[in-house]
């Protein structure tokens, strides 16, 4: 593990540095992949949250695991002192494939509590495509590294006698439950089978997993358990709570490989990954491959300037935004699409060289992911919006809804709303196009619409109540209560209003840029929703009742009781569509900046974030806060000032909010305890180098607002695949801690005095100059006149 101590893996990667380091980081170039800090933050979160030994969004994402059961609190866990296995799948509700490499008395039968080993962080490497870690009780050195779909393991067992491998099928994984496995012997080099993940709350059904194991040394027994009882096996074994072992015996400091590839169709696709991605024994060489692939993707934004700790955690937070939502498609194009009755294998469509056309991908929501991934991955990554937007038709092809969050193959209905309209919306209006546009916007209109996505409320499986569109439509607002029955989770009717309206609003851009101009007045009809739960009387957004009663008493600070995971203080804010619409809706910039003002004053009391507690009271109070940036219904407030002709002040509270909330890089904190599958990854690196999207890049004619960035110079490479310039360059002159305001401002060699500018500028290429200073400049883009567009400024 590496801190402030830079450690430069010259032999490995592929460049050469030299050069001191001062207290500002001077600008010679070196490998991202030796600035990526994997254990910022690695002491909290979620099971799937920590990387490693994973490629950008691998199927396999290969890491130890010091605690197994549990959505949070499980996974890679800083502070605890055993390693129980490592695992061979970590993303959204799905887990899987358990091994411990052991020596002595076999245990494995015992479980995880037993066999588990202590290991040392003094002893532990983790970067980017690679971990080495010592388990101490068996004196064995593991090394873990990983292609796309198969996990690599080299074990060097330091002292002679008898070894084994464990394969424990009897586990509980993050949220998954193994439900049952089967295992054959292939020959003393191999093992295959299949593991079944039991069902969970979020995944409505099972999801088989196959595997195919082989060792580049023979194994010289095949063991099992079954029930915490070592059994009987000859060269098989399956049902439920089993495991198998297999023996070996080692001499002093001889190494071992193993790897495992993984299919979620089959174990022949299964072999297929194998062969297609690691058909050879050379350890080093994937780690040289995988550290090559990293820096490619990491390179396509560069830095510089700045703390060495401030590049490190820039990158770590670039690193973020490039995995989480993980393949779960073959090397060969095939996937399984469990939305009927049964699971049934699909194929992506191939081109003419055979190779798939995209991937399918298994994925949290992407509900508040336009303040994130719609603005980074549209611009940087185009690529792989593109992807994501066709693995979503595949979804909808097979199930006949377009998801927000797909597992296992199926629909899980996480969070509430359209979630996804908006990041196909922008990336149309960028000019991503490489998908069926026609049926994107066929699927997206019916997620509008009863029986589509804004029927459903949080994991309903089963009906289609909870969403609460009927009401939205007939009352202009979902009311809360809207039901006696809970028929999912989020049932927050005035938080989905302002979802609904923004997402509209984004459909209806749609509409207008193909021509159907009966939707684009519908939607934009709708999209003036958000005024219907605007309370004057309080001067916030607030709760109604099916009869249009304000809810009594009024506690803006209570969480939840209408607000998803928030509360209305922290939601009032979410007009994203039509900030200058809010702005006269509140009594004008005056009333507006003032409040914002005031709730960031609150706001840095606490950090900005709520807190960590697991003590439900101890939440219930941390929860009331005005902004908290460990979730993603706020995420847009410090750009709104630019709106309301006071930029300096996005410029002020964005460099607190980053020195708060996305600095440094300890391993007790960094995305304040979730950082969701890339989406807060992505919107840090937004704020650290300047640039924003309020709308989510959804108008027809989309913009960038500017920060406050926190480096000397950034280039971003842009895909000419896509985008006709070059690159584009961000530099800002004096520039530092406390110079954190803009004093002019130039682009492409012209003045610019506003405090945004349009995505065709950005993507031909060019530069912007900022010029920095320690007082603010209340003239420089103040000019309510040339604030950036909203809804209502358009018409």
């Amino acid at each position: 593990m590496r801190f402030e101590k830079l450690v430069l893996f010259t032999a490995i990667f592929l460049t050469n540095t030299t050069g001191v380091f001062a207290q500002r980081v001077s600008s010679y170039k070196q490998a991202k992949t030796d600035l990526v800090e994997p254990m910022v933050d690695a002491a909290n979160s979620r099971f799937f949250y920590f990387s490693s030994a994973s490629r950008p969004f691998g199927m396999v994402n290969l890491s130890p695991d010091m605690e197994l059961d549990g959505v949070w609190n499980a996974g890679y866990r800083y502070n605890k002192d055993t390693i129980k296995c490592f695992s061979h799948i970590h993303c959204w509700e799905m887990a899987g494939i358990p091994v411990l490499p052991t020596t002595g008395a076999f245990r494995g039968h015992l479980g995880p509590s037993m066999y588990g080993s202590s290991y040392s962080h003094k002893q532990e490497v983790a970067r980017p495509g690679y971990h080495k870690v010592v388990l101490k009780d068996y004196n064995i050195t593991a090394e873990l590294t990983s292609t796309n779909r198969v996990g690599f393991h080299r074990y060097t067992f330091m002292k002679a006698g008898p070894a084994n491998i464990l394969f424990d099928f009897t586990t509980v994984l993050g949220s998954s439950a193994t439900q049952s496995a089967s295992v054959k012997k292939v020959d003393e080099h191999a093992i295959e089978g299949e593991v079944t993940m039991a069902a969970t709350v979020r995944r409505p059904r099972p999801i088989t997993i196959y595997f195919v194991a082989e060792f580049d040394k023979p194994f010289e027994s095949f063991g099992g358990w079954q029930n915490g009882k070592i059994i009987p096996v000859q060269n098989s074994i399956a049902g439920e709570h089993t495991g198998v072992y297999l023996g070996f015996t080692t001499v002093a400091n001889e190494t071992r490989q193993m790897k495992i590839a993984i299919s979620y169709v089959s174990v022949e696709e299964a072999n297929r990954n194998l062969r297609a991605e690691l058909p050879h024994w050379d350890f080093n060489r994937v780690v040289k491959e995988s550290a090559r692939e990293w820096n490619e993707w990491l390179g396509r934004i560069e830095v510089e300037g700045g703390t060495l700790t401030e590049q490190r955690r820039f990158y770590t937070d670039l690193w973020h935004a490039l995995q989480g939502r993980r393949i779960v498609s073959d090397v060969s194009g095939t996937y399984i699409d469990n939305t009927g009755v049964k699971p049934a294998v699909r194929q992506i469509p191939l081109d003419a060289n055979g190779t798939p056309l995209f991937n399918e991908y298994n994925s949290d929501s992407f509900w508040g992911a336009q303040w994130s991934i719609n603005t980074l991955w549209h611009l940087v990554y185009p690529e792989v919006t593109e992807s994501f937007i066709n693995a979503f038709l595949e979804i909808y092809k097979n199930g006949g809804l377009i998801p927000r969050g797909p597992s296992g193959g199926n629909y899980t209905y996480v969070m509430t709303g359209a979630a996804v309209t908006p990041f196909i919306v922008s990336a149309y209006m960028k000019g991503i196009r490489g998908f069926d546009v026609n049926k994107a916007y066929e699927g997206m209109r019916k997620d509008h619409f009863p029986g589509g996505m804004m029927s459903k409320a949080g994991y309903e499986h089963n009906t289609f109540k909870g969403g609460g569109i009927e009401a939205y439509m007939e009352l202009g607002y979902v009311p809360y209560p809207l039901d006696k029955i809970k028929y999912g989770y989020h049932q927050d009717g005035s938080a989905q209003t302002l979802e609904y309206a923004y997402q509209d609003y984004a459909l209806g851009q749609m509409a207008n840029a193909l021509g159907k101009k009966d939707d684009y007045l519908l939607f934009s009809k709708r999209a003036q929703n958000y005024k219907n739960i605007f309370n004057k009387d309080i001067g916030w957004m607030w709760v109604k009742d099916s009869t249009g009663k304000w809810a009594n008493p009024v506690d803006i600070l209570q969480y939840e009781h209408g607000w998803v995971e928030g509360n209305a203080a922290q939601y009032t804010w979410f007009v994203p569509h039509d900030v200058k619409g809010l702005i006269e809706l509140m009594g004008g910039p005056g009333v507006f900046t003032n409040k914002l003002n005031e709730s960031f004053t609150k706001a840095r009391e606490h950090g900005f974030v709520s807190g960590k507690s697991e003590n439900p009271n101890d939440q219930e109070l941390l929860r009331r806060v005005y902004i908290n940036y460990g979730n993603q219904p706020c995420m847009e407030t410090p750009f709104l000032f630019n709106y309301a002709g006071k930029p300096w002040l996005t410029q002020y509270w964005t460099r607190q909010l980053i020195d708060s909330v996305y600095s440094g890089i300890s391993p007790q904190k960094g995305y304040s305890g979730d950082e969701d599958q890339g989406l807060m990854g992505s919107l840090a690196v937004l704020m650290k180098i300047g640039l924003f999207s309020t709308n989510g890049g959804t108008s027809q004619k989309p913009f960038y607002e500017i920060g406050s960035p926190i480096f000397n110079k950034i280039t971003i490479h842009l895909n000419p695949k896509y985008y006709q310039g070059k690159q584009f360059e961000i530099i800002t002159k004096n520039n530092g801690p406390k110079n954190f305001y803009i004093q002019s401002a130039i682009l492409n060699g012209k003045a610019l005095n506003q405090p945004w500018f349009w995505h065709e500028t950005l993507v031909k290429g060019g530069r912007l100059i900022l010029q920095m200073g320690q007082q603010p400049n209340k003239s420089w883009g103040s000019d309510l006149k040339m604030s950036p567009p909203s809804m209502s400024s358009a018409k």
